[in-house]
């Protein structure tokens, strides 16, 4: 019996009309004084956006990227709960992922980073406890501006990160973490939850609220290592991995879900009257597992 862990996305902010990517955008174009040089796209990544914008401020004047991301992580706190915050809390699960930078799953500010390594900008270990759960910020969070992943240099110094972890190893001086790679670990039984990636290799994770586009690189680096780990190396690796999508986007997005079938992500589709209404599905479906397989 797996553990079960989520990993959320900033769509269920958007299930009451809370800030959007595009509106989040705007302002960070507006903050920057390039609304008459950055033309907006929508074949354009959101990493390279941003590079785009801050690059073009750059070239227009000075421009600090820690006030920048400052700005942002203000802009992003002012999220509140809704109901399917509030839901998701009560579940008391053991572990929950986001992708957000704000604490609205969190119903406030944690206490503390309780990570065992100190992260000052990428998010390997970046943790924090309340209550039964351990919240995991994969992307940065609010209180720490500079972990904010933005950008494609931000992108590619985190999937540098994740890589070694899984690979390689760390070399970091923190005593208490094991330092073996993952892909070592897994072979040898020595997982110890000290990263949220280890989650994606030992317990069933719930995907939803995330488009995971393919501007997420990381995240799509880690499923498809994953899967090589697991079909081609044959580590022992039986968790299940579930992606959610609303089945009125399933065919605009048979492309994607069927990359993450190949991958070994099962897809779950539920009908989409409206995102309250679909999301109340999903963890209703979700809280039905729980109970059945007795977590």
């Amino acid at each position: 019996m797996k553990p079960i862990s989520l990993l959320v996305g900033n769509d269920i902010n958007n299930a009451t009309q809370q800030l959007s990517w595009d509106v989040l955008l705007s302002k960070i174009i507006d903050f920057c004084g390039v609304s008459d040089k950055v033309e907006r796209h929508k074949e354009k990544p959101f990493p390279l956006v941003y590079e785009e914008i801050f690059l073009t401020a750059l070239h227009k004047g000075h421009i600090d990227e820690i006030a920048l991301k400052t700005f942002i992580a203000e802009n992003v706190n002012v999220i509140k709960p809704n109901e399917i915050h509030q839901r998701i809390e009560k579940m008391k699960l053991p572990h929950i992922m986001t992708t957000n930078y704000e604490y609205s799953l969190e119903n406030g500010l944690p206490d503390k980073n309780t990570g065992m390594v100190k992260e000052r900008i990428y998010s390997i270990f970046r943790r924090s406890q309340k209550g039964p759960t351990t919240y995991w910020h994969v992307h940065g969070e609010c209180r720490s501006p500079q972990s904010i992943n933005l950008g494609y240099e931000h992108y590619g110094g985190q999937l540098q990160q994740m890589r070694n972890y899984v690979v390689t190893g760390t070399d970091y001086k923190t005593k208490g973490i094991f330092k073996q790679s993952l892909e070592y670990r897994l072979q040898n039984g020595r997982i110890n939850h000290q990263s949220w990636i280890d989650l994606f290799f030992t317990s069933d994770v719930h995907i939803f609220g995330l488009s995971l586009d393919f501007s997420e690189t990381d995240l799509w680096w880690l499923l498809t290592y994953r899967a090589r780990l697991k079909y081609y190396r044959k580590l022992p690796i039986n968790n299940r991995l579930y992606y959610y999508v609303p089945d009125k986007f399933s065919a605009a997005s048979k492309f994607k879900l069927d990359l993450l079938r190949v991958n070994g992500v099962e897809v779950v589709e539920f009908p989409y009257p409206s995102p309250l209404e679909y999301y109340r599905s999903v963890l209703g479906h979700i809280e039905g597992m729980i109970t059945e397989e007795g977590h």
